[in-house]
């Protein structure tokens, strides 16, 4: 009897491609004045005080807007902090002037006299030896004298790198640097759209995110859109709906609604006459 072992071939995991995020300034950006965005990062706050604040500025400030309506449920998305606690945050935030509100609006203090933040603990302080006659450091002219001769003297007579680097002496070998290439630019509008999602909806969504600072930048982007629309479409709601109601309630994306469109049906109406009527009997008479 002889022994055979059997080999099993696993499939081999074939790891995912992961697209490198890079930050770039055409995809938006946030100006603040440098002197309120200093202030911030020295302030004496937490760090969940921080990340609110900070978020509080994005979201007015990256819009071009000094105040603005702005839930919680947005300030936790973006801080990934619970609702609750940026609800609490925010209130010492009001409480020390850092933001300020009107109404339901809130944005930053930009006058930075009004915070009221408990002063931070100073860094370290380096102590030196210091001459009790003259309140200058205890480092020796006999000791300056020593070190500068030394280092004078074991100096290398070539002098400094920045005086030996001329025109003649670069490496040669050294290629040429390469053309930048200009970046392609994707256009969403001219993206092949179905027959039943208009040019003119779907432009309509495409410069709303385009003004809003996040501009659609992929194909990949568009399908998933558009496969979003026609199951929405499925469920009763026509793309013109759901792309109104993003814009209207400033959102970033596109969202299927969980329960189907309430549609009236239409109501077949009986036109016959009735069965006593003298129009029923008419042909019986």
């Amino acid at each position: 009897m002889t022994n055979t072992a059997e080999i099993l071939n696993f499939p081999t995991v074939i790891a995912g491609i992961q697209e490198q995020r890079v930050a770039d300034t055409d995809d938006g950006y946030t100006r603040l004045a440098n002197e309120l965005y200093e202030e911030l990062i020295g302030a004496n706050l937490t760090k969940n005080q921080a990340k609110v604040a900070h978020a509080i500025c994005r979201k007015t400030y990256g819009f071009n807007k000094k105040m603005d309506r702005i839930a919680d449920t947005q300030i936790a998305l973006l801080t990934r902090l619970p609702r609750q606690k940026v609800n609490s945050v925010k209130k010492e935030l009001l409480g020390m002037r850092v933001l300020i509100s009107d109404g339901l609006l809130i944005g930053p203090n930009k006058n930075l006299s009004d915070w009221k933040i408990p002063p931070a603990k100073g860094g370290p302080k380096c102590h030196h030896n210091s001459d009790s006659h003259h309140g200058r450091d205890s480092v020796t002219t006999a000791v300056t004298k020593s070190v500068t001769t030394i280092v004078t003297s074991e100096s290398p007579q070539w002098g400094h790198t920045k005086d030996t680097i001329t025109k003649d002496n670069k490496d040669i070998n050294k290629p040429p640097k390469s053309p930048r290439k200009l970046k392609s630019v994707f256009d969403p509008i001219s993206a092949t759209l179905p027959d039943w999602l208009t040019t003119e909806i779907w432009t309509s969504w495409v410069t709303y995110r385009r003004d809003n600072g996040k501009p659609i930048k992929t194909q990949q982007t568009v399908t998933q859109a558009i496969n979003l629309l026609e199951r929405c479409q499925a469920k009763g709601y026509s793309p013109e709906e759901i792309i109104n109601r993003s814009i209207a309630n400033g959102w970033q994306g596109l969202f299927e609604p969980e329960n189907p469109a309430k549609r009236q049906r239409a109501v077949a109406v009986d036109n016959s006459p009735h069965w006593n009527s003298p129009e029923a009997w008419r042909d019986f008479l």
